[in-house]
């Protein structure tokens, strides 16, 4: 019988390089990952392959140096940045003696500790709960146990695997339907806002690009901002006041990061909501970053996947204090802004920031105006259903 080994806060990294160029960063990005799950990283085991190994991912010659590593250093686990097979999973295990995380179940460890809202832990518990019905295929040998006999829920013959997978299935089915009714009254204030003509901004971008930080320099929320990925998870909504636009309202969404799980994407999808249903998107990026077009092209990559590739879009540049960059903004052939160079953290450029919304307000005011003159216009001809059934 195989029970998992016990988790610890000292880690061995492993990343192997398959021949993608961007090996060293999202090596370096684990380094930053690790760090922000309070976890200490004693080593770094790299290596090289043409494929990941079926069973043991890295092989079994590379298995056995992360285990000299693991003991070397005292190490607890083994943290792979890629994704791994329940197999490959199981199997190192067995292998190194220590407990093992890819890259989404770390990301999934750092989103339970961030999660602060009741919305937000929902969405945590359900992405971890669909990650884990994955690792049931094929799983523990402790699982194929066969449950019977009088008084055993699940019946003669039902092994444990089964009757997991089953009460799994059932916990999924209700964080899911818990969530629904959350986004349904989440739409219903969306609604709202939308009929009193306030102009909606998402603000998104990779994570650690300084979303937060921007977001209480523009309205003084308070957020948590800090230097690590994921720092916040939880959406926050505030009301912004522009002197010749009036009100709008701004929200704080998840931070995006290379290779998001699926899971999350699916669990999180009434937080990204916010983001679809926007009527502008604010995409914050580290100006600083060495590697800004890549995290930029991953940004775009999840809008496209979540449906909001079409929301209107401004890129804001922040970070520039730490480039000697002068704050201002860029407009496109038709006069409308389209970049905006500032610094979140002292406060330069936010000018250029607040009429760039202002600009997009009056924009969507218009537009507004130019639908009701034309509903007016058709008369009789246009149908009215006066009936809300809650949908969108």
């Amino acid at each position: 019988m195989f029970e998992r080994p016990e988790t610890g806060t000292r880690a061995v990294l492993v990343g192997v390089n398959f021949g993608r160029p961007e090996h060293a960063e999202l090596l370096a990005e684990l380094l930053l990952l690790t760090a922000s799950a309070g976890i200490t990283v004693t080593e770094v085991v790299e290596g090289r392959r043409a494929r990941p190994d079926p069973a043991l991912f890295v092989g079994s010659g590379k298995a056995d140096q992360i285990a000299e590593a693991m003991r070397a250093s005292e190490a607890q686990i083994a943290i792979f940045n890629h994704d791994l097979t329940p197999v490959q999973e199981r199997n190192l295990e067995r292998h190194l003696g220590c407990h093992v995380l890819d890259r989404t179940a770390l990301i999934l460890h750092i989103f339970s500790q961030r999660a602060r809202s009741g919305e937000g832990k929902l969405q945590v518990e359900l992405a971890q709960m669909r990650h884990q019905a994955t690792r049931l295929v094929r799983g523990w040998t402790h699982l194929e146990r066969q449950k019977g006999g009088i008084g055993v829920r699940g019946g003669p013959g039902e092994t444990q695997l089964e009757l997991d997978r089953r009460l799994l299935a059932g916990k999924i089915r209700n964080l899911e339907g818990r969530l629904a009714r959350l986004e349904k009254s989440r739409g219903l204030q969306r609604r709202a806002r939308q009929r009193g003509g306030v102009l909606s901004v998402s603000l998104v971008g990779y994570t650690n690009a300084g979303k937060s930080t921007l977001f209480n320099a523009l309205t003084r929320a308070g957020t948590y901002a800090a230097d690590q990925l994921f720092a916040t998870l939880d959406t926050t909504t505030r009301r912004l006041w522009l002197p010749e636009a009036g009100q709008v309202v701004i929200s704080d969404t998840v931070g995006f990061i290379n290779r998001l799980p699926h899971t999350l994407v699916a669990a999180f999808h009434a937080t990204l909501e916010e983001t679809v249903q926007a009527d502008l998107l604010l995409h914050v990026i580290d100006y600083a970053s060495p590697v800004r077009d890549r995290q930029m092209a991953e940004v775009d990559k999840v809008l496209e996947e979540i449906g909001a590739q079409a929301v209107p879009q401004i890129q804001v540049f922040n970070k520039i204090d730490l480039t000697g960059r002068e704050p201002g903004l860029v407009r496109d052939e038709y006069g409308k802004i389209e970049r905006v160079f500032l610094s979140a953290g002292t406060g330069v450029g936010l000018d250029a920031l607040r009429l760039a919304m202002t600009e997009a307000a009056q924009a969507a005011a218009m537009g507004r105006s130019g639908e009701i003159q034309a509903d007016a216009a058709g008369g009789d001809d246009t149908p009215i259903d006066e009936t809300d059934d809650g949908m969108e």
